[in-house]
């Protein structure tokens, strides 16, 4: 079981190569994670995971993440059923983000709001002004009857 990560190399070359996995904290002990389906590559999500979230992912091969908003691990579709088993886990260059290549069980949807990704809706420009606009309008489940009454998880 992973207990704790070194801290990042000063050296470029070391921390750009092989060995040992020293993910680059934030000054609030997180690194993103972009979350990718791991048959077709589509963009469920982003969020972020501290060293507890990161190390339970290597552990179980479930994804959990750190919410910011709760403060607390979340072990990602464990309300849901969604839950996402990890298929490959990579860092970049610097090793300050994650990308995580994902199956999605259950309802095979990532987003609270029922959708598969959270990426739904599509920028535009109107006048001068950004505009939303729905692109995936399609809820692979209903989410006030898997989530409580006042919308929290």
């Amino acid at each position: 079981m992973i207990r704790d990560f070194p801290e990042p190399s000063s050296d470029k070359a070391e921390q750009e190569g092989p060995g040992a996995l020293a993910p680059a904290f934030d000054a609030n002990g997180l690194v993103t994670a972009v979350v990718t389906d791991a048959a077709d590559g589509e963009l469920l999500m982003v969020a972020h995971m501290n060293a507890e979230a990161l190390a339970l992912t290597i552990d179980t091969g479930i994804a959990h993440y750190y919410s910011r908003s709760r403060r607390k691990i979340w072990k990602k579709g464990e309300t849901s059923g969604n839950l996402q088993t990890v298929h490959d886990i990579r860092t970049d260059c610097d090793q300050d983000a994650i990308w995580l290549k994902v199956s999605v069980a259950g309802h095979d949807a990532t987003c609270h709001t029922g959708r598969r990704s959270c990426f739904y809706r599509i920028v535009e420009k109107q006048g001068d002004e950004g505009v939303l606009r729905i692109a995936d309008d399609h809820r692979h489940f209903d989410p006030a009857q898997v989530y409580k009454p006042d919308g929290t998880k």
